[in-house]
């Protein structure tokens, strides 16, 4: 494989700076690229993908059709998955697509539009030289369900920063934490009903998450919250990283409630802090967090998350034990460094027209 330098076009729609997972994974891989002979250089597009308009459309075929042939097109799925094949195909050969998890698979999406969805992910997804995933799950969900040829699909599972053990929030209130967007995939409303029939216990949850995703869906938590009495106990909104570190040093618990993950960063954040953890398995987190590293339920049921949440607030040796196994998990994460090489040998490989 060539050694020459190898310069790639990192197209990513919207805002870099957006605190999700999946944006923290692009700026995190993007800063490192160079490091491994990638010349990586941001193009950003639209911010209205996965749901384009005609005029962002327009605007996207421009600035990718402006891209050298000689250069490698890296494109994040948000924008990829729904890309119109039209456009798609125009692009030549040099495509490696990122995909953090399948549009389609969505939660809150009607059949019509997860079909549409999954259909055109499927072509566009088939006119990459290769397809970069964050999780040997979501390889399997695009060999099943998407054709993707075995051979094409690459993972590069998120790093993890070290961090320092969380010490706890020290009062008689366990501090509860959960990190992530709220949209209906994380499944905040079944942790609030789960938590509604704890209302004996002492505890107060901190939601941290992106509040314009789905806004319809966060006007829907604060009601639920409101109908379950709990707005002095559960708090939600966005945090600086300052904040979020904060939050993380300060928790006795994390939960993890979502319907789906394509891989589940929030998890691994959590396990390098030594925090006891709850996480349902949808998706790659029942992988993603080690047997015995938590407590795990089933996705959607949450007479079991309560039980799960029951369990930990009620017991403070059960909540050593996990905080321990999460710990010794941590110390076998991978690297922000491990992610970007492989990502760049993928890239090299692309750009020198190899496609095994």
């Amino acid at each position: 494989m060539s050694q020459q330098p190898v310069r790639a076009i990192f197209a990513i729609p919207g805002d870099l700076a957006t605190p999700t997972g999946g944006y923290a994974y692009d700026r995190r891989v993007l800063a490192l690229l160079g490091e491994y002979g990638i010349d990586a250089r941001l193009l950003t597009l639209p911010g209205s993908f996965p749901r384009p308009g005609a005029e962002d459309l327009a605007i996207t075929r421009q600035a990718l059709c402006a891209v050298s042939p000689d250069d490698v097109l890296l494109i994040d799925g948000l924008a990829w998955g729904a890309m119109p094949v039209e456009i798609a195909g125009a692009l030549g050969a040099k495509i490696v697509a990122l995909c953090h998890h399948p549009l389609g698979l969505e939660s809150g999406l009607s059949k019509s539009q997860a079909d549409a969805l999954i259909a055109n992910e499927t072509k566009t997804l088939g006119l990459a030289a290769k397809v970069i995933v964050t999780s040997a799950t979501t390889r399997a969900t695009l060999i099943a369900q998407f054709a993707v040829a075995p051979g094409n699909i690459v993972v590069a599972e998120p790093g993890t920063d070290p961090a320092p053990r969380a010490i706890g929030g020290g009062g008689e209130s366990l501090n509860i934490l959960a990190v992530g967007s709220i949209v209906p995939r994380k499944g905040y409303d079944l942790l609030v009903e789960a938590l509604a029939g704890l209302q004996d216990f002492a505890w107060r949850l901190r939601i941290v998450g992106a509040l314009d995703r789905a806004p319809a869906c966060v006007e829907a938590l604060r009601a639920q919250i409101a109908a379950a009495g709990l707005e002095e106990r559960i708090a939600l909104g966005g945090a600086a990283d300052a904040e979020l570190n904060a939050l993380y040093h300060r928790a006795d618990l994390f939960v993890s409630s979502s319907r789906y993950e394509g891989y589940g960063m929030v998890l691994t954040e959590a396990m390098a802090r030594s925090l006891p953890i709850i996480a349902s398995t949808g998706g790659a987190a029942a992988d993603t967090l080690p047997d015995g590293a938590g407590l795990k339920v089933a996705p959607n049921d949450t007479p079991a998350l309560g039980q799960a949440l029951r369990r930990a607030l009620s017991d403070s040796a059960l909540r050593a034990q996990l905080a321990n196994a999460a710990s010794a998990a941590a110390l076998r994460l991978p690297t922000w460094n491990d992610a970007a090489n492989i990502i760049a040998h993928t890239l090299r490989a692309v750009a020198d027209g190899d496609s095994k």
